[in-house]
């Protein structure tokens, strides 16, 4: 149609986007704010922002810098900044580096962010500056703005509060970033992931115990091997998890120390004498966790490792998850012709085509998940090498990976409980079956027959396709010793062992 030719022609002169420049053509800031926008000004002159937003000059320079996908900061990770800001503010004004009223205001904005307001006055995506300075600056000037209007002063060039001189005062992106980022995954950690792999814990340990009689094949190799229980299995599951549970513990620990007061790389420049050591105790007094002011910053803002090794818990957490969830795929898979020893919650249906399929969807969704995470570690491990000299360069994509590992890993153990463990059942029958016909029952054999005798008992079982009791009985072996011997119950821990019977003399074994 001819209008959309000429809406084309009208893009292709303007460029690739359709939205009103904010700069004219020769890259000069524009001399007034057209209708619905104001003037925001930094250190680069003033540009033009939405009339009805929080933020100012930087943040709208790094939207129209880095339109690059839809990845956001975390709310967590924001939320973390504004707690961090608001410590900050208070210490500020104790210090009297920050006048009382400005500092209170701040504090209040901040308060407001950290209780989930303001929500879309954060548009930026993670991809920008590796120190994180354009977030930084969207967190200042969000809090500059609305400290502002708590004042009752105007938000953009006339504002009461300004952007670096009051919310930023004795900071650096390179130190507050970091700093939100332990504050956040240190909170996530102990709020939300540690609880959630102890309830899934908790569950397979109640699948352990309903099962604790109930006797199955191990497999080994995909191949049958000797028996245990069900109960056995679920109990290794359990183990599993608690023990990604408790590698939680020092991942939390090394997340304590913050680089807060080291500003640009360290020395704390600029930062008034012991504004480190006092944001970390309002942290830690605000958060309920023991932060403290890193004796080192320079390693906590040239490098990461405290964060790299949290995400490395949390990626065990899902290697054990993954193996846990294709372990009950396989023993859950059937129902007719596989191997059906399980019995997973039906949520819902599982095909648009064959009626009456249910598929094992909640353990499908946490394979992902884990996937997800495990494979985030190769690119949060370059994130963490590829620091160089002073400053590493890759904060947002570090805060990215790790809080959404701990989101994934969280968010994935609860529902995994809830919708699929707690609700497993054992088909008795079918254990029962898979028992009685496995020949690996032969192993209880090699004590009294040696292992060359054991073997030709199994194998002219499976010649002459008869049982594994008929095949020993046709090699000598008495119907008494047979079943004295071999025992499911015993072989697995749930009877003691019966001795007696003898041993074929003929056999050199």
């Amino acid at each position: 149609p001819r209008r959309e030719r000429a809406t084309r022609r009208r893009l292709r002169h303007r460029g690739t986007s359709d939205r009103t420049p904010l700069m004219d053509t020769a890259g000069f800031p524009p001399t007034g704010a057209g209708p619905g926008h104001r003037i925001e000004s930094d250190s680069l002159g003033g540009i033009a922002v939405p009339i009805d937003v929080l933020w100012g000059a930087q943040t709208q320079r790094a939207l129209r810098h880095f339109e690059i996908s839809t990845e956001r900061w975390a709310p967590e990770v924001l939320q973390a900044l504004a707690q961090v800001k608001r410590a900050a503010a208070r210490v500020n004004r104790n210090l009297g580096a920050v006048p009382t009223h400005i500092a209170d205001a701040l504090c209040v904005a901040a308060e407001e962010v950290i209780a989930g307001r303001h929500a879309d006055a954060f548009p930026l995506t993670i991809w920008q500056s590796g120190s994180g300075t354009p977030t930084n600056m969207n967190m200042n000037e969000v809090l500059a703005n609305r400290a502002s209007e708590l004042l009752d002063g105007p938000r953009g060039d006339g504002r009461l509060v300004h952007p670096n001189d009051h919310a930023n005062c004795g900071q650096s992106s390179n130190d507050t970033i970091p700093t939100a980022l332990h504050v956040a995954l240190a909170l996530a950690l102990t709020r939300r992931v540690e609880p959630a792999l102890h309830g899934l814990a908790i569950a397979l340990r109640g699948r352990e115990a309903a099962f604790s009689k109930l006797l199955k094949i191990g497999r080994t190799h995909l191949q049958d091997a000797v028996p245990m229980t069900l109960g056995q299995a679920f109990g290794g599951y359990a183990s599993q998890i608690e023990r990604a549970r408790r590698g939680l513990v020092p991942a939390i620990a090394d997340l304590m120390p913050l680089p807060i007061g080291g500003t640009a790389i360290g020395t704390g420049l600029n930062a008034p004498p012991g504004f480190g050591e006092a944001v970390a105790r309002e942290l830690a007094e605000a958060c309920a966790l023991p932060f403290e002011s890193a004796s080192d910053r320079f390693a906590l803002i040239g490098a990461h490792d405290p964060l790299i090794a949290a995400h490395g818990a949390l990626a065990a957490a899902a290697v054990s998850m993954l193996r846990i969830g294709n372990d009950l795929r396989l023993l859950s898979s059937g129902p007719d012709t596989g191997l059906g020893e399980i019995s997973l919650p039906a949520n819902e249906p599982g095909s648009s085509i064959m009626p009456g399929k249910v598929n094992p969807t909640q353990i499908e969704a946490l394979a992902m998940a884990c996937m997800q995470v495990i494979g985030n570690g190769s690119t949060i491990g370059f994130a963490g090498a590829g620091g160089m000299l002073e400053l590493n360069v890759y904060k947002p994509l570090i805060g990215h990976l790790a809080a959404q590992a701990a989101r994934l890993i969280a968010d994935t153990a609860v529902t995994f409980t809830e919708h699929c463990v707690r609700g497993i059942r054992a088909n008795e029958a079918k254990l029962a079956s898979n028992v009685d016909r496995s020949r690996m029952l032969v192993t209880a054999l090699v004590p009294h027959l040696g292992y060359d005798a054991a073997a030709r008992i199994v194998y002219r079982a499976v010649d002459v396709s008869s049982s594994l009791r008929d095949a020993a009985i046709a090699e000598g072996v008495a119907a008494a010793d047979y079943d004295r011997w071999v025992d499911p119950a015993a072989m697995a821990g749930l009877a003691p062992r019966k001795e007696g019977g003898t041993k074929d003399a003929s056999d050199p074994a």
